[in-house]
């Protein structure tokens, strides 16, 4: 399987109607060995994303057409790449929506190169890289299956529709089912950064994930919520 240190370039969509800046983004990451083109309407951008499938999208919030919100949700059934959201500093409901909507990532503008490098490059990571020890694991919870192998979930025998950030965080808690995982530990495993204690993107994604293996958002059973130490997955029978 490919990385971005050989030789095919991940393919990366710039989605940014600020030109200038899309143009000097895309110049930087093509001089970090990437191969990069850019869209500057959200209509269009839904078009390109599920016609051409890049590796990576980019995407901004604010979009002439269709806003970078609605582009995450109409592409998602359709693409299951890394969308890295770009948001306003001060929009924190703006990064909890495009989480919402399935952007496995933000990035709070204006973005600093080396960042978006390397949150681009963890992204690419972790959705093209399944650590070889664990290709042949499945993971059983009554019938719910979770195979790292295929990176699926099926629940009573239908396949679950997952995004890469959404599939990792529920791998990361059922193959440590039984203890309890701090954010801190979380984040630090998924994301390769210290938890600030403030991102929310966390508990998003548990709120997504908890009615997708068939679990009560209100009273849930299997994905608990442990006050003031994280999240445990709960064993069959515990």
């Amino acid at each position: 399987m490919s990385t971005i240190d050989e030789e095919q370039a991940p393919r990366i969509l710039i989605v940014e109607d600020d030109e200038r800046l899309a143009m000097l983004t895309q110049d930087y990451l093509i001089k970090n060995g990437m191969d990069v083109a850019i869209e500057t309407d959200g209509n269009r951008a839904i078009r390109r994303i599920i016609n051409e499938q890049p590796d990576l999208v980019v995407l901004d919030v604010m979009l002439p057409g269709s806003d970078g919100l609605t582009v995450c949700r109409e592409v998602r059934p359709h693409f299951h790449s890394p969308i890295l959201m770009l948001t306003a500093r001060t929009e924190d409901m703006d990064q909890v929506l495009g989480l919402e909507m399935g952007a496995d990532d933000y990035v709070a503008k204006p973005a600093q190169p080396r960042v978006l490098l390397a949150r681009i490059r963890a992204l690419l990571r972790r959705s093209e890289n399944t650590p070889s020890e664990e290709v042949q694991q499945r993971l059983e919870f009554g019938e719910l299956i979770i195979d790292n192998g295929g990176r699926s979930v099926t629940l009573n025998g239908e396949l679950v529709d997952f995004t890469s950030a959404e599939y990792d965080l529920l791998w990361l808690l059922a193959s440590n089912a039984g203890r309890i995982l701090s954010r801190e530990d979380i984040f630090e495993r998924l994301r390769g950064i210290e938890y600030d204690g403030q991102d929310r993107s966390i508990d998003v994604r548990i709120s997504r994930i908890r009615p997708k293996i068939g679990d009560d958002p209100e009273n849930p059973k299997r994905i608990k919520t442990v006050r003031s130490k994280g999240y445990l997955f709960v064993k069959e029978g515990s």
